[in-house]
């Protein structure tokens, strides 16, 4: 009974870390800010990916959500930027084997560890930028990945749930 009240207790204690952390120029007073645009450097190339698309129709239901007005780039208070950082990672596969022999408090054992690959992701990262000063206001990043392996759906639901809970945390102070 013991072991589940830990065991209970641990999973409530992770279940309310954050999967996104935020920053901010804590000089800042965001309620000067009322209107936002896309910064047109937002991508490296020309093109736009799926990703981006997804992040930008959630950066837009988020921002519509805190009655902040879009408009264009040269009228903004706040200028958006987002990347896809990829990051990459080491993940087991499979069991490891092993095994021993001896007798009493003496024996002998080799074993091997798990195959491991390199596994890429990306972290996204939401920046917003005072238009006049063109210095980064606020920040978050996701301790959620992206990878290769998931569904578009997955891809567009995980991207919503990142954007949903980074936007939360805007403007600071109030949560």
């Amino acid at each position: 009974m013991r072991i589940m009240m830990i065991a209970a207790l641990a999973l409530a204690i992770t279940g309310c870390a954050s999967n996104v952390v935020t920053d901010y120029n804590p000089a800042t007073v965001f309620g000067n800010y009322s209107s936002w645009a896309f910064a047109s450097n937002a991508q490296d190339s020309g093109f736009t990916s799926l990703d981006d698309a997804r992040v930008r129709d959630a950066v837009e239901r988020e921002l519509n959500r805190k009655a902040m007005k879009k408009v264009t780039e040269t009228e903004a208070d706040l200028l958006i930027s987002w990347q896809i950082v990829a990051e990459e990672r080491l993940e087991q596969v499979g069991v490891g084997l092993g095994f021993g022999f001896g007798h009493g408090n003496f024996g002998w054992g080799l074993s091997s560890p798990p195959p491991v690959r390199e596994v890429t992701e990306g972290k996204l990262v939401v920046r917003m930028v005072d238009r006049t000063t063109e210095e980064v206001v606020w920040q978050a990043a996701s301790r959620r990945y992206l990878n290769e392996n998931q569904s578009p759906e997955t891809r567009r639901k995980l991207i919503d749930e990142v954007v949903s809970e980074m936007f939360s945390k805007y403007p600071p102070g109030l949560n």
